[in-house]
């Protein structure tokens, strides 16, 4: 989620920065959804307002138990799942919702993907030579969309091992599950769990096959884990030495993908990978950072010795640099990540974003950016090279998420995947300095 609002980066920026040319806004369609291609939002206010919560924080109240379903208007497991698929309820062809047809129980969905609905025959027809080429690929989307409730109960992501390959030979995640021991034994306890079978007697749709249930729950730990893996990446991409000394890295535009629900333990995988570090602290900072187990301000001391410590800042990064960084409340960044920063969707993103990108910039702090499409990858280097930013590299991210998300108001398009490419940045484009260990350019 991008950074929102106005806001002036100070004894930064040298000279004024060239206007970035404006990108297509977003609409906002029937739904409610932003009609962004490049854009799949987690979870939507849209869903918020189907389960009658006002915010994040009411969602993850519920999730942890602190707060009663019923509070919500929600008395089962079957109600819940039930108000979060009321969201996905509309004709993928026409686009009427339930309200508009004169029995709104008449949607029927796919039987092939279970994820898409349909008026009637006529309208399934007329979509089948579209659908059916995302058909199968929808199905996985919908599937991954149920179980991910599992991380929200505990049971994904599952224990994971000591890395017993250096980081530079983890090409990816088929070495990193070959370093899991026991693997097919912990992908079962997560099947044969009660949460599993709870998800299933209360989902309203059939229990898919063992074999289909691996696999989601395989894609599902990809996706929890490739927040970490991909900062592992963005350290070595700089050669940034976690050995060395205790390392500092900020999330710049975090939002309640990041923090919601977020555990003390989540980044954990960081040590796993690099055995004998020194010690690393993660500042989620962003003004949609959900309140939880990690909002505690940033530490002014370096982490102790071997831990991973998160923290959090709810608010504008370049406020979070004036106000913290500079004043020395919290340490200066060794590394700073971006997770899908969305500037490059509108002009009112890239406001919000602007004094941030020129900051980064300014004081030539290491950044590495995700972006979920080739597409928002030629947009964002667009903008980056018109702000004179040097690019040290990008290319396509060997931790990439491989679970499938689709545009909610638009499902019968490719899905992306979170963090497919990454953006090497450090400083004016004027630099000379070379990247330790970096990529060429694509």
């Amino acid at each position: 989620m991008a950074q929102r609002g106005q806001g002036a980066a100070r004894k930064v920026s040298k000279k004024p920065a060239k206007k970035p040319a404006a990108a297509r806004a977003p609409d906002m369609d029937s739904l409610g959804f932003q009609a962004m291609d490049s854009n799949v939002p987690g979870l939507s206010h849209v869903i918020l307002q189907k389960l009658n919560m006002k915010s994040y924080e009411d969602y993850k109240s519920a999730m942890d138990g602190r707060k009663r379903g019923s509070d919500f208007g929600i008395r089962t497991y079957f109600d819940m799942f039930q108000k979060m698929e009321d969201t996905f309820k509309f004709c993928a062809e026409c686009k009427k919702l339930p309200d508009a047809l004169p029995d709104p129980k008449s949607l029927r969905r796919c039987k092939r993907c279970q994820n898409v609905y349909y008026c009637g025959v006529a309208c399934q027809r007329a979509n089948w030579p579209l659908h059916k080429k995302f058909c199968k690929k929808l199905k996985l989307v919908a599937l991954d969309r149920l179980v991910e409730w599992l991380v929200f109960t505990g049971d994904i992501p599952f224990p994971t091992e000591a890395w017993t390959k250096p980081a530079g030979d983890v090409a990816g995640w088929e070495d990193w599950f070959a370093m899991q021991g026991q693997l097919e034994e912990k992908l079962g306890a997560v099947l044969a769990g009660r949460y599993m079978s709870l998800l299933w007697a209360n989902a309203g749709k059939p229990r898919p096959e063992d074999g289909e249930l691996r696999e989601s729950v395989r894609r599902l730990v990809t996706d929890f884990h490739s927040r970490p893996l991909t900062i592992g990446l963005g350290l070595r991409l700089f050669g940034i030495d976690p050995l060395a000394k205790p390392l500092t890295i900020h999330v710049v535009g975090a939002s309640h993908v990041e923090t919601l629900n977020t555990r003390v333990t989540d980044y954990d995988e960081l040590a796993r990978m690099f055995p004998g570090q020194q010690g690393m602290e993660v500042v989620m900072v962003g003004v949609d950072v959900v309140d939880g187990p990690i909002m505690r301000p940033p530490l002014a001391t370096p982490v102790p010795q071997g831990r991973i410590y998160l923290s959090s800042f709810k608010g504008l990064y370049h406020d979070f640099w004036e106000g913290q960084v500079e004043t020395k409340l919290a340490a200066r960044p060794d590394l700073v990540v971006g997770f899908h920063p969305g500037f490059h969707a509108c002009p009112d993103l890239m406001a919000g974003w602007l004094p941030t990108l020129l900051l980064l910039r300014d004081y030539r702090l290491p950044t590495l950016f995700t972006v979920y499409s080739e597409q928002e990858l030629k947009s964002s280097l667009q903008i980056l090279v018109e702000l004179e930013t040097h690019i040290m590299g990008y290319a396509a991210n060997p931790f990439a998420s491989l679970r499938p998300e689709q545009v909610y108001s638009s499902p019968n398009k490719v899905p992306v995947y979170c963090s497919s490419y990454y953006i090497a940045l450090l400083g004016p484009a004027a630099s000379v300095g070379e990247l330790e260990g970096g990529s060429d350019d694509d």
